[in-house]
């Protein structure tokens, strides 16, 4: 018996493993495609020369950069810390907030504000991951049939146009087979490393760090500029850390220990040797290193491969709008859930038509994979380095790590990341200007949706007034009570909702029993059931009204019906008919104002952000035949 449930154990515990190689895994899985061969593009502005001992120094490089950066890093230490089993870079921020809180520090306060421009850049990484990712698959069409490069471009946008309509239709029909692609995938660039390691068996001499070493500080001029590029083997990092809650920590450093770092090392140090046996195959050494009769499956396989890392950045960026918008970051989006049994799979459909067409652009303007690496690496180090940072400093002041450790990692973690930093800002005029700028729009949209966001609280609240009051004033005027129930949403029970103020001033009415309703997103992935809802009576226990906090973690999508069914009769001062209750709303119109609040081009933007706040009732999962909207002006 026992027996049986160690292999039942171990059978689910081996499912998970696959299920985080289809998913995690994609991206810095399929980084061999292109990374060698970029370090030694020609065309790049820093070229680095093909010789003996730049290929030992460069596959040394990119062997100790993912060790220390993946496998390090986040593997071994960023994993560690998480939010209630969720990481990423907005878990980290959500911890600092939470610190924040309790402290009250400033440095705690800017941190956020760095891991927000983080995020930010993770939007250009989802831009040009799929756009680099895809072409640099169908590119092997021109290793194979030279002639065949002019279809490279059109058929990649192809590629990209269907992975993007069916993006509605979720993950999860075709999610179980994304494991056993990327299973086979593995397997087979390892095999095709090996088979190039044999044709010079002493390019394993590259796993040495004096080679890394030597490249580096004896060739300074050329290894710092390369690091531009050798960055490209560690793109995708952050995925490991940022799937964490789906997974768990055990599964991906599992994955990543056993199968996806080995293949991926095999992988270069394979195209490393073929370089050596023969300097012309720099120009595609990923697809030149499979004989020649596996070339076209190798094609084929890595473009599936290569979608599957698109489908899983693009389905990080559903998450981390999500999660942004339930921390006040972003306007409140149209969510769909794509699945009813795995956490996470969500559909945006306003950030699934933004990128598509942002990486249709990158694709038509920059036409090349090698083209668009120069703006890749800038996407991933700013992030990497943030994260490392955030680390760190959580690191320290919430989890009391000694300082020695924190030094040390801020000499060689952190060291490291502002070296590859550093490396990619000399690619600035070249493409690194474009995450940059992504980052930066993306960063100034959130700040000022935040800022703005404020603002309206503050306005609103005066216009509102004290609901305390508004009860008291109530039980003077005596309204007519109807029959039935009616739900106020509302932001908190300080103030008194607008759409019941209005009901009640312009009809003279008062339902017989009124609830109203404050949605709070908590700084944790989900809630557990029993903190979902608490009842205030608001100081009379037999008047019919009550006000109920629903708590939601931010990776869920607030159903108020479905709280409100959690409550028994003895908590609502009596029963509620929720089949037939009656929900209001209290809708709010933007215009700018000319009080100094914010500079007029913010207000502008702020405003042009509110218009794609997705349609309450459908959010906050309200019967729509039931639901009533009441309008109300604010100038911002």
């Amino acid at each position: 018996m026992a027996d049986r449930q160690e292999l039942a154990h171990g059978t689910v515990r081996l499912a998970v493993v696959v299920g985080a190689l289809g998913v995690v895994f994609g991206d810095i899985g399929t980084s061999p495609i292109y990374t060698i061969q970029t370090v030694f593009n020609p065309a790049d502005p820093h070229p680095v020369p093909v010789s003996v001992d730049n290929v030992y120094g460069v596959v040394s490089l990119i062997f100790w950069s993912v060790m220390i950066i993946v496998t390090v890093t986040y593997v071994l230490l960023a994993m560690r810390v998480n939010n209630d089993g969720e990481g990423g870079i907005m878990a980290l921020i959500t911890l600092l907030r939470r610190w924040k809180a309790e402290q009250g520090r400033k440095a705690a306060a800017t941190l956020a504000a760095l891991g927000i421009f983080g995020a930010a850049l993770f939007f250009g990484d989802s831009m040009i991951t799929p756009a680099i990712s895809v072409l640099s698959a169908v590119e092997g069409l021109k290793v194979v049939e030279p002639e065949l490069g002019e279809f490279v471009v059109p058929v990649t946008a192809v590629i990209i146009v269907g992975l993007f309509l069916v993006q509605r239709r979720g993950s999860a029909a075709v999610g179980r087979f994304f494991g056993p692609v990327m299973i086979l995938w593995f397997g087979a660039i390892g095999a095709a490393g090996i088979a190039g390691i044999t044709r010079h068996p002493e390019i394993l001499k590259a796993l040495s760090p004096t080679y890394a070493l030597g490249f580096f500080f004896g060739h300074f001029d050329i290894a710092f500029f390369a690091l531009a590029a050798v960055v490209l083997a560690v793109t995708g990092a952050e995925a490991l850390y940022a799937d964490m809650g789906h997974f768990g920590r055990p599964a991906i450093a599992r994955g990543w220990l056993f199968l996806v770092f080995p293949a991926c090392v095999l992988s270069y140090l394979g195209q490393g040797a073929l370089i050596l046996d023969d300097e012309a195959n720099v120009s595609g050494p990923f697809f030149l290193l499979v004989p020649e009769w596996g070339r076209w499956p190798m094609v084929v396989l890595a473009t599936a491969a290569t979608v599957i890392a698109s489908q899983a950045v693009i389905t990080g960026a559903y998450s981390v709008a999500s999660q942004a918008a339930q921390l006040g970051y972003l306007p409140r989006l149209r969510i769909a859930h794509t699945s009813e049994s795995t956490i996470g799979q969500i559909y945006v459909p306003w950030i699934n038509w933004v990128l598509m067409v942002s990486v249709l652009t990158l694709v038509f303007a920059f036409r090349t994979s090698a083209a668009l690496a120069f703006a890749f690496g800038m996407a991933v180090t700013g992030t990497i380095t943030i994260t490392t940072t955030l680390f760190l400093f959580i690191s320290r002041l919430k989890f009391r790590a000694p300082v020695w450790a924190i030094g040390l990692g801020c000499v060689v973690l952190l060291g490291v990341d502002l070296l590859f930093l550093a490396a990619n800002l000399t690619k600035l005029l070249h493409g690194a200007w474009l995450p940059l700028l992504i980052g930066l729009t993306a960063f100034t949209v959130m700040t000022t949706w935040q800022r703005g966001r404020a603002i309206v609280t503050k306005a609103r609240g005066d216009a509102e007034g004290s609901l305390q009051a508004f009860i008291e004033e109530l039980h003077e005027l005596s309204p007519t009570r109807v029959p039935g129930t009616a739900v106020f949403l509302n932001r908190g029970k300080e103030t008194a909702p607008l759409a019941m103020r209005a009901n009640v001033e312009h009809n003279q009415v008062l339902h017989e029993r009124v609830v109203v309703v404050s949605i709070e997103t908590e700084p944790v992935p989900r809630v557990p059931p029993d903190r979902r809802i608490e009842v205030d009576e608001l100081g009379y226990a037999d008047d019919g009204i009550i006000h109920v906090s629903a708590r939601f973690g931010y990776m869920e999508t607030p159903d108020v019906p479905a709280a409100l069914a959690l409550l028994e009769p003895s908590q609502t001062e009596g029963e509620l008919n929720l089949d037939q209750a009656r929900y209001f709303l209290s809708k709010i119109e933007l215009r700018r104002g000319k009080a100094p609040t914010m500079a007029a081009w913010r207000k502008r933007l702020f405003v042009a952000t509110s218009y794609i706040t997705a349609d309450a009732a459908e959010h906050f999962g309200l019967p729509r035949e039931r639901t009533v909207i009441m309008g109300a002006h604010i100038d911002v």
